[in-house]
């Protein structure tokens, strides 16, 4: 039965996670995320092993085979795409996330190769989450494979009641999904996340004090911590910190200098296990950037179908944050190039004020976009891949004094909303987005 809108201003449920098949970027140092309350906390965090890979497996008795998802043959059995992540078995041989399916079949040439079924991933997450619901009722999808669970209930227990109750649920999710996965237990969210990573696969780690945070925490590199990415790692680096103990060593006052008195201090307590972050409902759960990146299938040098990447690029954006009730003024398009290094060009644009209206969008990005693709296909390079991200976004009822929004053209994107929600993601869609470059994608329901 479909939830038909009725009023294009409370459309249907919006799938945030439409074509989404990587982690979204999500920091535990806003302020609208920590808890409110100083008391002392556990949160389990879970991580399914290879997840499309470990399903794929599964489905097809491909265990103990070497599968890459996202990649494809052509008919003379080229291999194309990239690999969007990659059973153990391909990691072991060398087999990395990024890599692209020609490089992959080089390392390996009994490499099988996988698309990514979207909805049946889609499917099994939502029977993971479930089965989670059954252990604790405060459980936060982080993304289709990673979920964090508050089970605060449990800091009066013994390790060995923790160590229990973690391998339950974990036999409860092989039981009924035939699935293995690592999961971390710790005083806060950041060093959850960090130990559910140091077992793999089917892995159990449990951060319950100091001790055990030195021992297996302290000698990871700094930017392996959600928040500090490769330039404030950098940063860090020239102040002699490169590693956990190191921080916990030098104390906050090195973080505020380099970063500000309120972000510093939250980065320092992240670092070494103090931040307050809280599991969030779906409802809270915002990344702090929308983005999309689609690499074709082959190069392109046709300059219309390329434009229609670029359209479906800012349409995927834009709905998102519709979905997520924010806008966005600065944005950041990257073209990226058919080469050896498959470099390309990343420009920064603006609109005319905070908007997440598909035209506003491709009217400040398509002649910036359109002149650079020009002088690449002069200059004798063909091109790869469009992506497309925010810079900043803000909710939707934050009215602006200069620029308002056309509310007929505001309303028609609402409608058109409504309609594919109910119906479908393509129902009603722009013409020239079915001008895009043709070819597979990762996904099976868009080959």
């Amino acid at each position: 039965m479909y939830n038909i809108c009725v009023n294009p201003t409370h459309p249907s449920p919006y799938d945030l996670q439409q074509d989404v098949h990587r982690i979204t970027l999500y920091s535990t140092v806003a302020k609208e995320h920590q808890r409110r309350s100083m008391r002392k906390h556990l949160t389990l965090h879970l991580d399914m092993n290879c997840f499309y890979a470990q399903v794929e497996q599964r489905a097809y008795n491909l265990y103990g085979l070497p599968l890459a998802m996202g990649g494809w043959r052509k008919p003379d059995g080229t291999p194309r795409g990239i690999v969007a992540t990659a059973s153990y078995e391909a990691r072991r041989l060398g087999i990395e996330t990024a890599m692209s399916a020609f490089e992959a079949h080089q390392i390996c040439p009994y490499l099988v190769f996988m698309q990514i079924d979207y909805d049946k991933y889609k499917g099994i997450s939502r029977r993971l989450k479930a089965i989670m619901e059954d252990f604790a009722p405060d459980v936060e999808k982080y993304s289709m494979d990673e979920y964090f669970m508050d089970v605060s209930f449990l800091r009066q227990h013994s390790r060995a009641g923790i160590e229990d109750f973690v391998k339950k649920m974990k036999g409860a999710i092989y039981s009924e999904l035939g699935l293995v996965s690592s999961m971390g237990v710790a005083t806060s969210k950041t060093y959850a996340k960090l130990a559910s990573g140091r077992r793999k696969p089917d892995g159990l780690m449990m951060i319950l004090n100091p001790d055990d945070a030195a021992q297996h925490l302290f000698h990871l590199p700094l930017d392996k911590v959600w928040g500090i990415g490769r330039r404030r790692y950098a940063k860090l680096q020239r102040q002699g910190l490169h590693t956990i103990a190191d921080a916990h060593k030098h104390g906050p006052a090195l973080f505020r200098k380099l970063f500000g008195e309120m972000q510093g201090q939250l980065f320092y307590e992240i670092v070494t296990g103090r931040d307050q972050a809280r599991v969030l409902d779906n409802e809270d759960h915002i990344p702090d950037e929308v983005s999309y990146m689609h690499t074709f299938s082959d190069w392109s040098d046709d300059e219309d179908r390329i434009r229609g990447e670029i359209v479906k690029a800012v349409r995927k954006v834009c709905y998102r944050l519709r979905g997520y009730n924010r806008k966005s003024r600065r944005w950041a398009c990257h073209i990226r190039y058919q080469d050896v290094k498959w470099d390309g060009v990343t420009f920064a644009f603006a609109t005319p004020g905070h908007t997440n209206l598909d035209d506003y969008v491709l009217e400040a990005c398509l002649p910036q976009a359109l002149r650079i693709i020009r002088q690449a296909l002069r200059g004798g390079h063909t091109i790869r891949g469009i992506g497309l991200h925010t810079i900043e976004m803000l909710q939707v009822d934050q009215l602006e004094l200069f620029f308002q929004e056309n509310k007929q053209v505001q309303n028609l994107y609402l409608a058109a909303d409504c309609i594919n929600n109910a119906y479908g993601a393509d129902t009603l869609v722009k013409a020239a987005i079915k001008n895009g470059v043709p070819g597979k994608t990762h996904f099976v329901n868009r080959s």
